[in-house]
């Protein structure tokens, strides 16, 4: 019998969605081949995505956890229902004999479990069972992320699998490719594959939200005297306007250039941090000057 998702994952039975994901990227990411090329490693990578086959879906959990299916993902043999003898009712038909009671229809026994089947689907008394559902992760861009991409994933079996990678997708987003799983059973549907998304981290820009963070320094002069500077974003670079008297770490915004909203169709900013940078030398007319002024406009910024 296969392992305990639960244990396998490290998660309680009550843990929330968030927690089951949590657990599993923290676990493929200390297993996976391409880190971890030790045979053990290989082998708790294929248990922890089984049981995450199992927990990360929660029509799939649910049966689990009702007994309808087993650790590994097959179901499980019904129950069967108490006839003859002490237990038998009143609906049992028997006929005397040495060794117990003989069913006169077997047909009584077995009639909930092929009607259901039948119901689902069953071809000359075998039962069509939708096919399991399988996993996959995909490694993107940030910017594919936010602006969307055209992506290939390579199965194990060497076939490839196209997807679309809608814009404004998150880092473990799960994509679902409906009937591109394993094949049913009996004329039973196929399943779904799961891709999880999983966003590379960019040298300059963070996401928050739909908002995309930048940090863009500028010099002692633009911060005094206002001015013009080119910023990058992920459609490319615009100018942007830093008024007189900016300070360093204030932030600057700017509209519609952050990361559109599925859901809402809404589209965060971008948001600019500058940063005040002096120059590599200071010249002697420069200190002259500082010396000047601060004689004259002294402030105390710490107050």
């Amino acid at each position: 019998m296969a392992d305990d998702p639960y244990d396998i994952l490290g998660v309680p039975r009550s843990a929330t969605d968030d927690q089951i994901r949590k657990a599993y990227l923290k676990l493929v990411k200390e297993l996976h081949p391409d880190v971890n090329p030790s045979k053990t490693a290989e082998e708790r990578f294929k248990k922890v995505t089984a049981a995450h086959d199992i927990l990360g879906d929660p029509e799939r959990r649910r049966q689990f956890d009702m007994g309808e299916i087993d650790a590994g993902g097959e179901p499980r043999r019904p129950a069967w229902r108490s006839y003859g003898g002490a237990g038998a009712g009143a609906g049992a038909s028997t006929r005397g004999g040495r060794g117990g009671p003989v069913f006169e229809d077997f047909g009584d026994m077995f009639s909930d479990i092929f009607s259901s089947a039948g119901r689902g689907g069953a071809r000359g008394g075998s039962f069509a069972m939708r096919g399991r559902d399988v996993r996959y992760t995909l490694d993107v861009d940030f910017v594919e992320a936010v602006q969307g991409a055209k992506k290939r994933v390579t199965l194990p079996d060497s076939g490839v699998l196209d997807l679309t990678v809608p814009a404004g997708v998150s880092d473990g987003q799960v994509l679902r490719l409906r009937g591109r799983g394993e094949p049913g059973v009996a004329g039973g549907e196929s399943g779904d594959a799961l891709v999880e998304i999983h966003v590379r981290p960019h040298k300059d820009f963070r996401r928050e939200g739909d908002d995309i963070l930048i940090e863009v320094p500028i010099t002692i002069d633009e911060a005094v005297l206002g001015g013009k500077v080119e910023v990058p974003t992920v459609g490319g670079r615009v100018q942007l306007t830093i008024p007189k008297a900016t300070s360093s770490g204030q932030v600057l915004r700017l509209k519609g250039k952050g990361v559109r909203n599925a859901t809402t169709g809404a589209t965060g900013d971008e948001l600019v941090t500058v940063r005040i940078v002096l120059p590599e030398t200071i010249d002697e007319s420069l200190s002259y000057f500082l010396s000047e002024w601060r004689q004259k406009h002294r402030y105390d910024p710490r107050k």
